[in-house]
């Protein structure tokens, strides 16, 4: 082999690698300490130490903090334990996880209920039974319709109609978080969220009539408007189906009655009298027409029989 070929050959393979080992040198230089301080570059974190449900005003005991890395601190999170301390908790949270600005309310708002109660909404509380509380099924956080039963003033009729739709339900009796393993829950009364306007319509119908809670899909939000039914269509007395509302039908005018007249008497002509009874008479070529009176026959103008021979 020529030499020459070689020496250029090694002079190359020596080249190459003082080249790779001058790149690899400044590519550690230059990525070394960023990953050094990238690694001890940390933030303190306030998470729970136990879980905490809706209501529950965070005391010392209730949270800690932990060290994580900066790029890895949640927006919303709190680094230091007094900016949580004393505040309710809107939402639950479970254990070692981070508290945010969202699950809490603000402090000196009160507990148990009423952080949960968003401003410009107000908390009803309606008393229930099992059946008109859909078996117990309606738990916290579920949204309902509500129906009232009665009669109207001056009515004539007990009627059923649709009040207020798709109402969040607070709490079912004393409980405002829904069973975890969703069973029912049996209370007497249930604290639904409400506009001011919707909370008078709420108490009205409590003390005017009797309430029923109809539970629908969380996703529905449709609003189906319905004209109420009365005992008389329930049982098929009542308006039929596609007739106008009372609303909608035509208004009475009033019209004086018409005057009757008595008609004129019907004056009948008398019968025309029977035609007599005829009888046609016929001697030798002689051939006449007499007629009979009732009570019998007039033979006075007629000749005598001729007797024939022998008499």
């Amino acid at each position: 082999m020529d030499r020459r070929f070689m020496t250029v050959l090694g002079v190359s393979l020596l080249f190459a690698l003082v080249v790779s080992s001058v790149f690899y040198t400044i590519t550690n230089r230059g990525s070394g300490p960023a990953k050094q301080a990238q690694a001890t570059d940390t933030k303190d974190l306030v998470v729970t130490t136990k879980p905490l449900p809706v209501g529950t005003t965070i005391k010392p005991g209730d949270v800690k903090t932990i060290r994580v890395p900066v790029d890895q601190f949640p927006k919303g999170a709190y680094a230091k334990v007094e900016e949580v301390l004393d505040r309710p908790i809107v939402s639950n949270i479970l254990q070692d996880e981070p508290v945010m600005e969202g699950r809490l309310a603000a402090r000196n708002s009160g507990a148990g209920l009423a952080p949960i109660i968003p401003v410009g909404m107000r908390a009803v509380t309606v008393r229930v039974t099992d059946v008109s509380a859909v078996a117990g099924f309606v738990m916290p956080g579920m949204r309902v319709d509500v129906l009232v039963t009665g009669r109207p003033p001056n009515g004539n009729d007990t009627i059923t109609t649709t009040v207020l739709q798709n109402v969040t339900v607070l709490s079912s009796g004393t409980t405002i978080q829904p069973d975890a393993r969703g069973q029912a829950m049996q209370a007497p009364s249930v604290t639904l969220l409400a506009t001011p306007e919707q909370a008078e319509v709420l108490t009205l119908a409590g003390n005017e009539g009797r309430i029923q809670l109809v539970l629908r899909n969380g996703n529905d939000q449709d609003q189906k408007m319905t004209s109420g039914k009365t005992v008389s269509q329930l049982y098929g007395f009542g308006r039929p189906p596609g007739s106008p509302e009372p609303s909608e039908r035509p208004k009475r005018v009033w019209r004086p009655a018409p005057v009757m007249v008595a008609p004129a008497p019907i004056v009948r002509a008398p019968a025309p009298p029977p035609p007599p009874e005829q009888i046609v008479v016929i001697r030798g070529n002689t051939r006449t027409l007499e007629t009979i009176k009732s009570g019998g026959s007039d033979n006075s103008s007629a000749p005598p029989p001729n007797p024939g021979p022998g008499f």
